[in-house]
C-alpha cells in the first residue's frame, strides 16, 4: 500500500509568488530597461496664430560609457527632427559619462535646445535603499562623487549649441516662432531660486502678445509648478521621477520622490492654478542609477511633444 503526500497550499502559494517575484526581476533587470519608447503626444500651449513646435523632451539618462544601447537610441532620435531639445537634467550616471553623453547627443547638434540640471549633473550616483523613497523624498547622502559639470556644460553649449536655463532665461526664436524660457537647478536639492527668474524675464525686454512661454525645471515640485504660473508659464516640462521607474500595472507610479500627485508623475497632464490650467509634461526619463538596473511596468522614454496654437 502507498501513500501520497500533498504540499500545503502556504508553500504552493510561497513557491508561486517567489516564482512571480523572480520573473518580474528578470523582466525588469533584464529586458524592459532596454525596450526605450518614444511617447508621441500634442498639446495646446503656444499664442494663437503660432506655427506648430516639435518639442523633443529628453531626461533622466543617467549615462555611463559602457551604456551603449542607451547611446545608440538617443542617436537615433534625431531622425524625428524636433524643432526644439528640452533636456530635464540627470544626464550623467558616473564619472566617465560625458564620454556616452556625446555619441548620444553628437546627432542633435544645431538644433536649438535647452537645459537645466539635476543633480547627477554634479554629484555621482550613490548606494541607496530602494524601500527609502516609500517614506518620502530622498534625502542627500554626505560624501559624494564629483563630476565634471563644467565639461558638460560646455559640450552643450560650445558643441551643441544649447542654452543653460539653470535659475535664468532666454529668448529663442523657433519654427518662426518667438518663445521665452526660463527654468531652475534641482529643486530636490534646493538649488531652485525662483526668486532670481522675474530679473532674469524682464532682462530679456518687453514680451510681445504673440510670445509663448516655456518653463523647464529637473524636479517637479508643486513649488516651482506654481511659480512657473505665477510667471506666465504656458507650458512647462520637468523630469527627476523616472515616472516610478518600478510601478504597479494597472495602476501606476508608487513613488515620485517629489511632491507632485503620482497619477502626474509621468506623461502630459494638466497643471492648474489660479483658475487657469496649463499642459505639464513630466518625462519617465530613459536611464537609471547603476545601483538601481530596474525598471518594471514604467519603459525608458523620450517624449515627442507637438506644441500648437491655443484656439
Amino acid at each position: 500500500m502507498t501513500s501520497r503526500r500533498t504540499a500545503h497550499p502556504a508553500l504552493i502559494a510561497l513557491g508561486a509568488v517567489g516564482a512571480a517575484g523572480a520573473a518580474a526581476a528578470v523582466w525588469g533587470i533584464g529586458i524592459e530597461r532596454y525596450l526605450f519608447t518614444v511617447r508621441e503626444v500634442t498639446a495646446s500651449a503656444l499664442a494663437p496664430g503660432s506655427a506648430p513646435i516639435r518639442v523633443l523632451h529628453v531626461s533622466d539618462v543617467h549615462m555611463a560609457p559602457w551604456q551603449h544601447r542607451k547611446q545608440e537610441w538617443l542617436a537615433s532620435l534625431a531622425r524625428l527632427e524636433p524643432d526644439l531639445v528640452v533636456n530635464t537634467g540627470d544626464n550623467l550616471g558616473h564619472v566617465d559619462g560625458i564620454d556616452g553623453i556625446r555619441r548620444a547627443f553628437e546627432p542633435l547638434a544645431g538644433i536649438p535646445g535647452v537645459f537645466v540640471h539635476g543633480s547627477n549633473d554634479v554629484h555621482g550616483p550613490s548606494p541607496r535603499n530602494p524601500l527609502r523613497y516609500f517614506s518620502g523624498p530622498s534625502a542627500r547622502h554626505r560624501e559624494q562623487t564629483k563630476l565634471d559639470t563644467d565639461a558638460m556644460d560646455r559640450y552643450f553649449t560650445d558643441e551643441l549649441g544649447w542654452t543653460g536655463l539653470n535659475n535664468t532665461a532666454a529668448r529663442l526664436r523657433i519654427a518662426g516662432n518667438e518663445i521665452d524660457l526660463f527654468g531652475v537647478s534641482d529643486a530636490h536639492r534646493d538649488w531652485d531660486r525662483l526668486e532670481d527668474l522675474p530679473a532674469a524675464i524682464a532682462d530679456l525686454g518687453g514680451r510681445d502678445a504673440g510670445t509663448s512661454v516655456i518653463g523647464v525645471t529637473h524636479a517637479p515640485y508643486q513649488r516651482v509648478l506654481n511659480g512657473f504660473m505665477d510667471l506666465d508659464a504656458d507650458v512647462i516640462f520637468g523630469g527627476h521621477t523616472h515616472g516610478g521607474q518600478v510601478c504597479l500595472p494597472g495602476f501606476g507610479a508608487l513613488v515620485a520622490n517629489c511632491d507632485i500627485p503620482l497619477k502626474q508623475a509621468k506623461g502630459l497632464s494638466t497643471w492648474t492654478r489660479g483658475g487657469r490650467s496649463i499642459p505639464l509634461n513630466v518625462s519617465a526619463g530613459c536611464g537609471h542609477s547603476i545601483y538601481a538596473p530596474v525598471r518594471f511596468a514604467c519603459r525608458p522614454e523620450a517624449t515627442l511633444l507637438t506644441l500648437t496654437a491655443r484656439t
